[in-house]
């Protein structure tokens, strides 16, 4: 384990530092000014309910359609450990554990800046929660994407009070049993606290997260296939030509253009006279569509890096002004939109692949069918194109937005929601599809490319194909391509080459 930390506060957090936490298996901190921060607020909460009979929702009342209901102070602790026992409601798979630590991280991060009443134990408890591999079991149905997510946070929250379930050391336990090996008592939860951990955009967040840092790695791997299925296939490379970009001038399509340029330079293939005068869509527009989903990938980026540097609770506390604000930060309509976004942005990379991995198999431009030598007697390449294809259509049917839907709830006090949890499940879904896709392409370019030999192509893609053989060898004859696959989906699952 590394003994570098994240520290967390109020001081941005960057995409960098986010991939840098999980990359190298980093720990977690507040700083000391963040501890400040979270004790005075702390203090002046308790000041505030100790000389005023005044009623702050959530705090001294009940939740959602019972805001009304006032809560006697004897009763407050009472209060926050059952709204996190009867919002434990999640059901569906467990999320995966790098997303289970990115939540704790974010929640930990909307804590630090010391709006949300906590104390600074529940905030330690956290940190000794993620530092020492004690990671609640959250499921990815229950929140509506408003209100916080309501029942993931509140299954993360419940091995603070000593209930639930925790992975640790990759084993399921009961929490009240990993609380027992650390010799950790079970946390007192104090007013506003409960409100304070399950109010919150941090299960969408994480989600967020963790497909932009798997779109990030995507969106290079989709410009490297691309570049051996140019050369495979044999293409005129007239429309990367920077004149062309120029005078459209989205950033996205430039920079495809010039990564694939780059790419190509020095290919025997890509320098020899062609035959065709221009080559179809999947291999001309890759700037134009290539490029489209990275400038939508930098938006979507732009949104998550606000989010996850916000306070997102309610109600929020400002000691310095003597106010709690009752308001609506949990509400998850930026990142749904943004979520929706990022799917069908993604979702188009696999589809403009998958209609290359078609084109490379229909016998075009000298390449023999299915990319077999005896076509007939084996079939070669055929029906790895039938599964992207069918991964394709399953992307579409995951792309109708989750966002334009809503649905009210407690009573209709929460009368509109963003569906922001629904549209973070799925989006993942959409790009673990889309890297299935892109490795089915690469595995279809690498066999088409050995046709072009004794030519050449660049360096940088005779780097990558060397690598990729040693994982996988040239298709001579029929075999198990599902085993072929997968090595080829683990291939990409490595950064790309710079």
């Amino acid at each position: 384990m590394s003994y570098n930390y994240l520290p967390l506060d109020k001081n941005p957090t960057s995409f960098q530092q986010v991939k840098n936490l999980l990359a190298f298996n980093q720990l977690v901190s507040i700083t000391f000014d963040a501890h400040h921060c979270i004790t005075a607020c702390r203090d002046y909460l308790d000041k505030k309910l100790s000389e005023s009979d005044e009623l702050f929702y959530g705090i001294n009342t009940g939740f959602g359609y019972l805001q009304n209901v006032k809560i006697d102070t004897a009763q407050l602790q009472e209060l926050q450990i059952n709204l996190i026992k009867s919002h434990a409601c999640g059901l569906g798979e467990e999320i995966p554990e790098e997303i289970v630590k990115l939540m704790i991280m974010l929640k930990i991060k909307s804590l630090s800046y010391g709006n949300s009443g906590v104390q600074t134990d529940t905030v330690k408890r956290l940190m000794e929660m993620y530092n020492n591999d004690v990671l609640p079991v959250i499921y990815t149905q229950g929140s509506l994407g408003a209100s916080g997510d309501l029942a993931p946070l509140s299954h993360l929250s419940l091995a603070l009070i000593g209930l639930g379930e925790v992975y640790h050391e990759g084993k399921k336990m009961q929490a009240a049993d990993a609380l027992q090996k650390f010799n950790w008592q079970p946390i007192s939860l104090q007013s506003k606290e409960g409100l304070a951990l399950i109010n919150g955009t941090q299960f969408m967040s994480a989600y967020g997260m963790h497909c932009l840092m798997q779109c990030d790695r995507l969106l290079q791997w989709a410009n490297i296939i691309a570049a051996i299925s140019f050369d495979a296939f044999d293409c005129t490379i007239e429309p990367l030509h920077e004149k062309i970009h120029s005078i459209r001038n989205h950033k996205g399509q430039v920079d495809t253009a010039a990564a694939l340029r780059k790419l190509l330079t020095g290919s025997q293939i890509a320098a020899q006279q062609k035959e065709q005068v221009q080559d179809p869509y999947s291999f001309r527009c890759v700037p134009q569509v290539h490029g489209a989903t990275k400038d939508t990938f930098d938006y979507v980026l732009s949104i998550f890096i606000k989010e996850i540097n916000s306070v997102t609770d309610n109600p929020n506390i400002f000691p310095e002004d003597d106010l709690i604000l009752s308001g609506g930060n949990f509400h998850g309509q930026p990142l749904a939109l943004a979520l929706d976004f990022l799917a069908i942005a993604m979702s188009e990379l696999a589809n403009i692949s998958e209609r290359r991995t078609y084109q490379l198999i229909s016998g075009q431009h000298k390449l023999p069918m299915f990319l077999v030598k005896q076509p007939g007697l084996h079939s070669g390449f055929m029906i790895p194109q039938y599964t992207a294809a069918g991964i394709v259509s399953e992307n579409k049917q995951l792309c109708t937005p989750a966002s334009v839907d809503s649905i009210s709830s407690s009573n209709n006090q929460e009368d509109h929601v963003s569906m922001g949890a629904n549209a973070a499940t799925k989006c993942k879904r959409v790009v673990d599809n889309v890297e299935k896709v892109l490795a089915i392409e690469l595995l279809t370019a690498v066999q088409a490319l050995e046709f072009r030999r004794p030519l050449q192509s660049s360096p940088a893609i005779e780097a990558v194909v060397i690598a990729f053989r040693k994982e996988i060898s040239f298709n001579e004859a029929d075999r198990i391509l599902h085993d072929d696959m997968l090595k080829a989906i683990a291939f990409i699952k490595k950064d790309a080459p710079e």
